[in-house]
This record gives C-alpha cells, structure tokens and sequence, in this order.
C-alpha cells in the first residue's frame, strides 16, 4: 500500500463552520453539497438531494443522538467520551482555558458537581496520554449524569454558545454522542419526505462517537456501535440489484465496514 501524501494548508477563519447556518439566514438543508461522479464535478445544495439519488438507493443515517458530554470540575473541563463495559468512563481532561487537552496522572481524583469523582487509573489506549480510563464514584450512568449536569463540548472556533437542540440530527433518538455525527445535520424532516417520495429507502445504524478531535495526532478510539440486522439485509438486497449505498457520514461508512469485517 502507497503513503498518501501529506497535504499542508491553513483554513481561512471565514471559512470555518462557526455558527449554525441558521444564524446566517439559511435552513438547515440550504447548506452546500459537492456531488462528485466519475466523470464531473457539480456543486448543489443538501435540499437537491432527490435529485441526485435514483429510486431504489438506499441511505443509511446515524440515529445516535448528542450528549452533553462536558462537565466542570475544579480543575477546568472534563470531556466525557464514552462508558466502558466495566463502569469506568474514558474522559480528557481539558486545560483550564478549554485550549487543549490537560492530561493526566494515575490516581488523580477530579471533583464534579452532584457529589460524583472521577478518579484516573491509565491511559485508555494506553498508547496516548490524551484520553484517560476513569473510575466514578459512586458509580454512575454517564447518559443520566450528563444530562443532569453536562453542558455541550465546544471548542475555540465557535462563535458563541450553541444549544444542545442545534446539536442534534433530526432522526437522533439513541443518546451516546459525545459529539454530534453532524453530516446528517442537513437533513431536515421535510426532505426526508421527499426521498421516501422519490423511491429512495431510508435505514438506521447507531455509532456513538467519543472525543473526536485528535489534538495530540493519536489514532481513532474504538467505538460503541449497532448494525440492525433488518439494515443490513438492506445493504446487500440493494447492492445486489445494482443501486447505490449512500452512508450519511464517516460515522455511518465505520459502522458499516466494521460490521461487513466482523
């Protein structure tokens, strides 16, 4: 396998998503869709979406929903990313201006509102030093304890102070997220609609995403994800009568190939 090479260079700041494109005056489907096929480029709108899929098509969209995944301590932030099987959390601890991850060190013991301490234990993977196994204490649910007590992860690009509501793809309805799976965030209720309309089927899979911004260059973390069996029998039916399997998402393409190499 060849190394792709290295691209370097600088996002302008207007260029970079900053706000909901609702604050400037567009809808949620308005935002712009790059349509590449093998033998052109076109640049359209997400609300064009029927038109660039034929009947028969299938996409497939990410149903987990965005949690409120940070939480003040009295250290700064800590970024919730995901629970493991045993109870433990994986969290990051941020610096106390929110500018980058603040790691860690074994036995640390992070004071939380509502009584709850995350004490570290290690690296998790231990290949890094960004991402931290936590043990709670008391044991608690992370999906419960943030949403009593998380607010929405943001990072310095923002402008502003978003709700958690602008953070949610319409079809979210399984809480996990600790960042939003936002590909699918143009996808508004009304154009869903006109892809069933269209011919074009409509299926779920759930992968909740943790603590994606790689800050410190670590590869990816593993992830908590479902292929419904009745959405997979959809990706081979469809692929065996010759139409396209449209993932809305990295999020969607991972679940996917995971479940086809398991």
């Amino acid at each position: 396998m060849s190394a792709l090479p290295v691209v370097d260079f600088e996002l302008p700041r207007a260029a970079e998503a900053a706000a909901p494109p609702e604050a400037r005056g567009l809808a949620r489907d308005e935002v712009r869709m790059l349509v590449a096929e093998p033998d052109a480029l076109s640049h359209r709108r997400v609300r064009d979406l029927p038109d660039v899929l034929h009947p028969g098509d299938l996409l497939v969209v990410n149903t987990s929903a965005t949690l409120p995944a940070a939480v003040p301590t009295t250290r700064g932030l800590v970024h919730v990313s995901t629970q493991l099987d045993d109870g433990d959390w994986v969290v990051e601890p941020r610096r106390p201006d929110n500018a980058g991850p603040a790691g860690g060190t074994r036995g640390d013991r992070l004071r939380l509102p509502g009584g709850l301490s995350l004490v570290l234990r290690a690296p998790h993977p231990a290949s890094q030093g960004r991402l931290w196994r936590a043990t709670p204490v008391p044991p608690a649910d992370r999906t419960t304890y943030l949403g009593e007590h998380g607010v929405p992860i943001a990072y310095g690009y923002l402008d502003g102070e978003w709700p958690l509501t602008d953070r949610q793809n319409v079809y979210s309805v399984v809480p996990g997220s600790a960042e939003m799976p936002s590909a699918g965030r143009p996808l508004t209720d009304r154009l869903l609609v006109r892809l069933l309309a269209r011919g074009v089927v409509v299926a779920p899979v759930v992968l909740h995403t943790g603590v994606s911004s790689q800050e410190t260059h670590e590869p990816p973390q593993p992830e908590q994800y479902v292929v419904p069996s009745a959405t997979a029998r959809l990706v081979g039916s469809t692929r065996e009568a010759g139409r396209r399997v449209v993932g809305v998402g990295t999020t969607v393409v991972r679940a996917l190939e995971s479940a086809a190499d398991a």
